[in-house]
């Protein structure tokens, strides 16, 4: 009996091993392509302090679309409409805070606050994502095609609200959020870094996102344990429509402009990377820190690629690979 002990310790440190392997295996994907960049970036270029600063700020808005989509896939359902909210909430945002032009026409001699053009903005994301979460939750529509046609509706009311032309010549302030800094970091990555904090408390220390997770683990047995499904699912998508929201005000503020094609496949990165982040299209799994990783690592590689010189074509070649191997991963540890 004594000599069997020291196997079954063993064994027990084997197991627990490879369970951190697999937890945070995704954090040694993503420190192995920066050790690969380092090595083979021109000049060390990747590795400067600027270059990370702009990985990081670039990929702020994929990762706030990312926040928001993680929740729908936990949930076992998806948004393909993030890119279109963006791009109607930024046309929206940007005609608020023209210096001349819109704002003129349409309110002869009033100033708009900029903060009203931002709570514009995170409206317009906050209604369309609730229309989704409502017809799904109301109708029984499937999220795949409620969020589909809502992806082209509003990329329609985007073309229709700005006449298809660019909103551009916007005040001084609005556009501090976008490339302005406080100590030294960009007010963009602040503002993710304050998403990412609220958005873990709201997954793991709320009523909310136990619900979240309830019903992509057993939709039936959380309706049994009196989960409200249908306020949970539109309160879901509402969350979601808001993070496009103010996906588009940050976004308008960092180009100084705002186009009605503005975030077209933005909502693929961000699925890609609440996928490639652990998210499990089964329902149920996902973590905000993985997901956060996942943008890391699309933003790592667009920018590592651009620095070796990659064709962009074989750019989205890599991405879609790394999206399937990343699936092919998740499906293997949920087995």
């Amino acid at each position: 009996m004594t000599a069997a002990a020291p196997k079954a310790s063993g064994s027990v440190t084997r197991d627990s091993l490879a369970n951190f392997v697999r937890k945070y295996l995704i954090v040694f994907i993503f420190l192995g392509m920066c050790v690969l960049l380092a090595v083979f970036s021109p000049n060390n270029s990747f590795l400067k302090p600027q270059n990370m600063i702009n990985v990081v700020r670039q990929i702020s808005v994929i990762g706030l679309l990312a926040l928001g989509v993680m929740l729908c896939i936990i949930a076992m359902g998806i948004d393909l409409s993030l890119g279109s909210v963006l791009g109607f909430s930024a046309v929206v945002t940007a005609s608020l805070v023209q210096q001349q032009g819109w704002k003129e026409a349409l309110y002869p001699g009033l100033s708009l606050p900029a903060f009203v053009a931002i709570l514009a903005g995170l409206g317009v994301g906050i209604t369309l994502g609730a229309v989704n979460g409502g017809l799904i939750a109301a109708f029984k529509i499937p999220p795949f095609i409620a969020t589909l046609g809502m992806m082209t509706m509003a990329r329609g009311f985007a073309y229709i609200y700005s006449n298809g032309r660019p909103v551009s010549t916007l005040v001084p302030e609005f556009l501090w959020l976008g490339g302005g800094d406080i100590l030294g970091i960009p007010v963009p990555i602040i503002i993710f870094g304050i998403v990412i904090l609220l958005t873990h408390l709201m997954l793991n220390y709320t009523r909310f996102g136990r619900h979240v997770y309830a019903i992509g683990g057993n939709e039936t047995a959380a309706r049994v344990s009196g989960v409200n499904l249908g306020q949970t699912k539109v309160l879901i998508y509402t969350f979601s429509g808001l993070m496009a929201g103010l996906g588009g005000v940050v976004l308008t503020a960092r180009v100084q402009s705002a186009t009605p094609a503005l975030g077209m496949g933005y909502e693929l990165d961000a699925i890609a990377s609440a996928v490639i982040g652990g998210t499990s299209f089964a329902g149920g799994i996902g973590t905000v820190w993985g997901t956060v990783v996942g943008a890391l690592i699309i933003g790592v590689m667009n920018n590592g690629l651009d620095l070796l010189n990659v064709s962009p074509f074989y750019q989205q070649v890599v991405k879609g690979v790394i999206i399937i191997v990343a699936i092919i991963i998740d499906e293997r540890k949920n087995r």
